[in-house]
């Protein structure tokens, strides 16, 4: 199977989108093996002509799981595909029909350089925020879950753990309360509140990946949402994660809006046995 795809890198979540038609049943084999040619590679994406009137691309993960930072680089992609150089003047804007949404998603983009968008995207609400039906060790306390269509993540209010055997733990709870609370996909997010700092590791059973992410859009619209339950007041903050700063913003109706930059990197054409 020849494949072409495209590599971005939404602040540090190094992404591939793949442009060759893909069966459904395909993709999460396709994922793996794009995974072991691009090791720097954290999730890959599908993308496609559009099913829906008015949007511009359709994008699915390779696990049907919602991606913020995915759905930013596809946007990208349509915005370098058109030639669209929104160097002056207002953002243009780029309609994704992304899986794990409930509808199309608009992503307002600007050019920073020839290969380089800073993008701002309506990210989908949370379906609840509730604390977990476990504690964690070791102090007792219930972390908190923020569910969304397709993705769980739970928030700990810890430093990540270092360590391959703390980071082995940390993976097989994700394993482990991703059966428990019955999702699709899982994040385990942790959140250091007084530095704004994010670290996420994402399960995704149906692509076999389990990932350290160098930047979570998702995750980081469930720390939105989480501060904002909690404070009962708007946020405005930007998270540092470990690939870079993604920003979340309430606007006045009470959604939350993700900015960040999208580098893309190059294009290949590959052959999969």
């Amino acid at each position: 199977m020849e494949l072409t795809y495209s590599l971005f890198d939404p602040s540090g979540n190094t992404t591939i989108l793949v442009e060759t038609p893909v069966p459904v049943e395909d993709q999460p084999s396709v994922a793996s093996a794009l995974m072991e040619r691009e090791p720097s590679v954290e999730q890959v994406g599908f993308v496609s002509a559009p099913a829906e009137s008015g949007c511009d691309i359709r994008l699915r993960m390779a696990g049907g799981e919602f991606c913020g930072n995915a759905t930013m680089s596809a946007a990208a992609l349509v915005a370098m595909r058109g030639g669209a150089v929104p160097k002056q003047g207002d953002p243009i804007g780029v309609t994704v029909d992304a899986s794990g949404a409930k509808g199309p998603l608009t992503v307002a983009l600007k050019a920073e350089t020839d290969t380089a968008y800073y993008g701002s995207v309506l990210m989908p609400g949370p379906r609840s925020i509730d604390d977990a039906p476990f504690t964690v060790t070791g102090d007792g306390r219930k972390p908190v879950i923020v569910r969304f269509d397709g993705i769980a993540h739970v928030i700990l209010e810890r430093p990540a753990p270092e360590g391959e055997k703390g980071r082995a733990r940390a993976e097989a709870l994700a394993r482990s309360w991703c059966d428990a609370i019955g999702t699709e996909a899982i994040g385990l997010l942790f959140f250091e509140r007084h530095a704004l700092r994010l670290t996420p590791l994402v399960y995704v059973p149906a692509a076999g990946t389990t990932c350290w992410e160098s930047a979570c859009g998702s995750g980081t619209t469930a720390i939105g949402a989480y501060m904002a339950d909690r404070t009962g007041k708007p946020v405005d903050i930007t998270v540092k994660e470990p690939g870079g700063s993604l920003n979340i913003l309430s606007l006045e109706d009470g959604t939350l809006q993700m900015s960040g930059t999208v580098r893309f990197l190059k294009q290949e054409t590959v052959t999969l046995e």
